[in-house]
């Protein structure tokens, strides 16, 4: 009898989170309340932590967008497990991951470009960050290159009809009907690169992520992504959203916004520690005016955190930039 492998079975899982970052910019104070907030949610339990980047779209994303995203995480004191992925080093996995779909029936080729679907004879919704597809190719048994089919062809998820339901660890019970919202949505682009839905399922379960905490604004995009994880048969990890950080104006904060970039505020001579505790008085937590990520993991408590978008305002960001 082995004792020790018994009392195994019976401890709880490790989370493992991940940091996630997409050089196309200058990341900004909500990117650093998100990554940090991830970062303590893991490692106070003793979890792993993973660093990606999505660099999957390569007219946007920048070699000099990767370093200052490094120097601002190790600025922040956050460390990861293992060397970063890059995804855009990963195009034959997530294009094999694609090609399971289509070979199992549940993903289909189609040769519809926007303007087609613009022109559908159904009005187009739209969704989240789409339009709704109406379905023209679904029936359709395309072949890659074939003449009925002219290459270059999308790839698209068959998406089962009616809503899917989820409970999210921040946010709450959630039912998204994706179908309805943006229906079957791209896996492959007509060029051949992994989508976004695509490319987050398939290297979470690379990395063995088991908990994505993220900004609040990804929320819609979990449904999909649920879809993807089924319909491929991998683990699906669970989800924690955050309520995103506004500026005075009531507006998502955007990477365009560079007086507000970390590496404007470290360059600054900004104590990084000043930063941490606005992440953790953001939340909701009880911390004294400086302290680092590994101590704010005294204190964090998930049950805690604030449900409602931080209106960062003029007399914050003041006090913040003077904190040397």
């Amino acid at each position: 009898m082995t004792v020790v492998g018994i009392e195994c079975m019976n401890q709880p899982e490790l989370p493992v989170g991940r940091l996630a970052p997409s050089p196309s910019g200058r990341l900004h104070l909500g990117h650093a309340r998100t990554f940090v907030l991830a970062w303590v949610n893991a490692r106070q339990r003793g979890g792993g932590m993973r660093l990606r980047f999505e660099d999957l779209d390569r007219s946007r994303c920048r070699p000099e967008h990767v370093r200052r995203s490094l120097l601002d995480l190790e600025w922040l004191g956050l460390d990861w497990d293992g060397e970063p992925l890059y995804q855009s080093q990963r195009l034959d996995a997530l294009r094999e991951a694609a090609e399971r779909l289509e070979r199992s029936g549940a993903a289909y080729r189609c040769v519809c470009t926007r303007a087609d679907l613009e022109q559908a004879a159904q009005a187009p919704q739209r969704g989240v960050t789409e339009l709704r597809y109406p379905g023209t190719c679904r029936t359709r048994a395309f072949e890659q290159g074939s003449s009925e089919a002219p290459t270059p062809s999308a790839l698209r998820l068959r998406v089962p009809e009616g809503p899917l339901s989820f409970v999210d660890g921040l946010a709450g019970p959630q039912s998204v009907d994706v179908a309805a919202e943006v229906g079957d949505f791209v896996l492959l682009s007509r060029s051949g690169v992994p989508a976004y839905q695509l490319a987050v399922v398939v290297d979470d379960d690379e990395q063995g992520v088991n908990e994505v905490f993220r900004g609040e604004d990804l929320l819609s995009s979990t449904a999909r992504q649920l879809l993807v994880s089924r319909a491929l048969g991998l683990r699906e990890p669970r989800w924690f959203h955050v309520p995103l950080v506004l500026d005075a104006q009531g507006r998502r904060l955007a990477k365009r916004a560079d007086d507000l970039s970390l590496e404007t505020i470290r360059e600054a001579g900004v104590d990084a520690r000043a930063l941490i505790a606005w992440v953790g008085r953001s939340a909701g937590l009880e911390v004294p005016d400086r302290l680092t990520a590994r101590e704010l993991c005294t204190t964090y408590d998930r049950a805690q955190l604030s449900r409602t978008p931080v209106l960062l305002s003029d007399t914050e960001i003041a006090a913040l930039m003077s904190s040397r």
